[in-house]
């Protein structure tokens, strides 16, 4: 069984794959072509912003907003500790300080609710994450940074990409908006890629700059940025993945309903999805107590599964200086000690999702 399965979508959509390489091939314009281009639009349109800039990772667009931004030395942004690395990599890399906030006990994303008591003056951006498909409760975030001084709100959607958010959709949500291609995400390409959202003409042309070296024109270098251009190829990629994602998001759906009615039992507890949000099921991940015999045993089933951010940030050795002990954030702390991902993708088939459910209960 395949814990993330690229091969059926390959299948499906083979031949637009080869023409649009070949396209590109006999062109020429490896990097910033004009498949990126045609992708910035359509996905602008997608999302419903102004602007879309590609990039060359999920992780170079959280570094690219935050530079755009001006977060330096001194600065802090506040963002959470259950989540990947280049969330927080990306602040300190720039010279400032990770503030976390403990997540939601039900979501296992930012609580809004500890973000205002986190804000200090040299707080610059708050930066919350969309784990495992759903988006952080944004509108609260927005209404809390808009009331201390209007912070900026960087949206780090890399899982949560195609999502809703009181009928809007993630990306389109706050001051900026950034996502993943990686090969995994429910919308990705063939290595690495990332695109930037905003409404925000000055921030557009800034980011824009920032990704081409800081470049305004050639030869001309106002500001300092960074090689974070997208490879037409990946945007190639993307394109012809794009006809498919709004059915594969149904789709994701379908194996979802099917995980939550048939586990629904009291040892594990289930993904919840806020009632203002849709979910893109990024990954589908269950808590359970005996999460490492569970996944022993699932193991020994023929299932893969997946335990993510099993060490929280905070607890990282790389922020150890910043000072964090075991019990700082205890909801993070509890979800990262007991989180599995079982199997997900659009084209996981009954007998599959059987397989699953069917090992899981064995266990118990």
């Amino acid at each position: 069984m395949e814990f993330i399965d690229l091969k059926s979508q390959q299948a499906l959509i083979r031949e637009d794959l080869e023409r649009r390489i070949k396209t590109v091939l006999d062109h020429g314009r490896y990097i910033l072509g004009p498949e990126v281009a045609e992708l910035e639009e359509r996905l602008a349109d997608y999302v419903g912003v102004k602007h879309c800039i590609g990039a060359s990772s999920g992780t170079d667009t959280l570094l690219i907003a935050l530079m755009a931004l001006g977060v330096g030395p001194g600065d802090e942004v506040i963002t959470v500790p259950y989540t990947w690395i280049s969330t927080a990599e990306m602040i300190a890399i720039l010279g400032a300080k990770p503030v976390f906030v403990d997540i939601d006990e039900k979501t296992w994303n930012m609580d809004a609710q500890r973000v205002e008591a986190a804000i200090t003056e040299r707080t610059k951006a708050i930066m919350p994450v969309g784990i495992y498909g759903q988006t952080a409760d944004m509108k609260a975030i927005n209404k809390i940074a808009a009331r201390n001084g209007n912070l900026p709100v960087i949206e780090d959607a890399a899982q949560s990409f195609g999502a809703n958010h009181h009928g809007k959709k993630s990306c389109a949500l706050s001051t900026i908006g950034s996502t993943s291609f990686f090969p995994s995400k429910p919308l990705g390409c063939y290595g690495d890629g990332g695109a930037l959202f905003t409404n925000d003409d000055n921030l557009a042309q800034l980011m824009r700059q920032v990704r081409v070296h800081g470049q305004e024109r050639k030869h001309h270098h106002p500001v300092l940025g960074i090689n974070g251009r997208l490879d037409s190829i990946q945007a190639a990629i993307v394109l012809s993945k794009l006809e498919l994602f709004d059915d594969e998001v149904a789709k994701r759906q379908s194996v979802a309903n099917t995980y939550n009615e048939k586990l629904n039992r009291p040892e594990i507890v289930l993904p919840h999805v806020d009632a203002n949000n849709t979910s893109v099921y990024a990954q589908y991940t269950i808590l359970a107590g005996n999460r490492d015999a569970l996944q022993t045993s699932l193991a020994d089933s023929g299932v893969p599964s997946v335990p993510y951010y099993a060490v929280p940030l905070h607890l990282q050795p790389v922020f150890s200086e910043l000072g964090h002990s075991p019990g700082d954030f205890p909801v993070t702390e509890k979800v990262a000690s007991q989180c599995l991902s079982l199997p997900m993708n659009p084209y996981l088939s009954a007998d599959e999702t059987d397989q699953v459910c069917s090992a899981i209960s064995r266990t118990f």
